[in-house]
């Protein structure tokens, strides 16, 4: 039995690259960035008004009014209308190329217009740059401002069209198989009969995934067929990229994955994790470097797994920076397991200084979904003697 944090280094010592492909940017969103990405240009391209109002050139003193020497629309090219001299403005909107000559902008709702003559509000005072967004303030042609191992939210997708990618390079995203097993297992919509129960691993998995962009997942189930299983694991071990599996992997006779993979070629890297819940966990690698994770039955187990090391294996191996592990408080105290890391539900709060607050959710076992429902995901407590109390920061792990 190993450490939680030795199952992360050898899970990631084993996991293959991913590769990448070319995308349209349309299709980009969610998806792990594989190459730099520079600036085109300057941003802005032009010294850009940021204000509706009149642009003038600053002096002292300031004319008692000014005139209105023409207009600088947004879109319009640049040099439309210029100041003939200090008493001149040139009327303007924002997203305009500051007017030549001009150095300040003044807001409209500053200036009392009459005619062609401008008179500011009494006692007003404008400064040099005001309301101005200067060229390359932002970034300067060449710059990098993207790179690789980002995931591309709406910030980045903006940065992408600004600087002309219509194209962008992503990693590829794996073929995944969920095969559940077990004879007790029904489909969602089976009408229940004694002692069966409805299959939701593949349901919660799959969504802890999709989320994360891994939508090209395959769900199956087999029943507690050693014959059954193999046939069908050896055709998803042809096909797919990654397989995880859910039940058969703990101590009891009908316990068969481990066997049945390794009787097809994937090599077994550990099983067993000193942890609760979730022991039983098994990863290896299959004859094409699959990756393969078999999970525990217990829905819990299964989804804690999941989500605390399939989920991040899989984003990782696409070349995703590793996001800094968050902290929450806890608001009232735990006891930890001698032995064994303890995954504990919680529901999150945040107190009045910005803290993330975490109030335990005891779960009646490892197979009560409906206690985590309620639920916004995990903290980790590391094996100890001694209670840990409320307000110690653990990690915690986001559904």
């Amino acid at each position: 039995m190993i450490s939680v944090s030795e199952a992360e280094a050898l899970i990631a010592e084993h996991m293959p690259a991913r590769g990448s492909e070319r995308v349209a940017l349309a299709r980009a969103a969610g998806r792990i960035l594989r190459q730099p990405v520079r600036a085109e240009t300057d941003l802005p391209p032009f010294d850009r008004v940021t204000m509706d109002g009149i642009a003038i050139r600053c002096s002292d003193p300031l004319p008692e009014h000014f005139t209105v020497a023409g207009e600088q629309m947004a879109g319009m090219a640049p040099g439309a209308a210029a100041p003939k001299d200090a008493g001149d403005c040139i009327v303007v909107a924002t997203g305009a190329v500051l007017p030549v000559g001009c150095d300040s902008v003044i807001p409209v709702e500053r200036t009392r217009r009459e005619g062609d003559q401008v008179r500011l509000e009494p006692g007003y005072r404008p400064e040099r740059g005001q309301f101005v967004h200067a060229r390359g303030s932002d970034c300067v042609a060449g710059q990098e401002v993207l790179q690789p191992g980002v995931r591309l939210g709406p910030a980045q997708m903006a940065q992408l069209a600004s600087h002309g990618y219509g194209q962008v390079e992503v990693a590829a995203t794996p073929s995944i198989a969920f095969v559940g097993t077990g004879d007790e297992l029904l489909a969602p919509e089976a009408p229940l009969r004694e002692g069966s129960i409805r299959r939701s691993n593949d349901t919660a998995v799959a969504a802890a995934l999709s989320l994360h962009g891994f939508d090209d997942l395959e769900v199956r189930h087999v029943a507690d067929d050693p014959a059954a299983a193999g046939d069908l694991l050896g055709q998803l071990l042809d096909t797919r990229d990654v397989l995880i599996l859910s039940g058969g992997v703990s101590m009891g006779q009908r316990d068969f994955v481990p066997g049945v993979l390794e009787s097809l070629g994937v090599r077994c890297i550990f099983h067993r994790i000193a942890q609760r819940p979730g022991k039983p966990m098994w990863f290896g690698t299959g004859p094409r470097r699959q990756a393969v994770f078999a999970l525990p039955g217990n829905p819990v187990s299964s989804l804690v797994c999941a989500v605390r090391y399939v989920r991040p294996a899989l984003l990782e191996a696409q070349g995703m920076r590793p996001a800094p592990v968050v902290h929450a408080c806890l608001k009232q105290p735990l006891t930890p397991h001698p032995q064994l890391a303890r995954f504990v539900p919680v529901r999150l709060d945040h107190g009045l200084d910005g803290r993330s607050l975490a109030e335990p959710v005891p779960t009646n076992t490892s197979g009560d979904f409906t206690a985590i429902a309620h639920t916004d995901g995990f903290v980790q407590l590391a094996p100890g003697s001694t209670e840990v109390p409320a307000g110690s920061s653990l990690p915690l792990y986001g559904w």
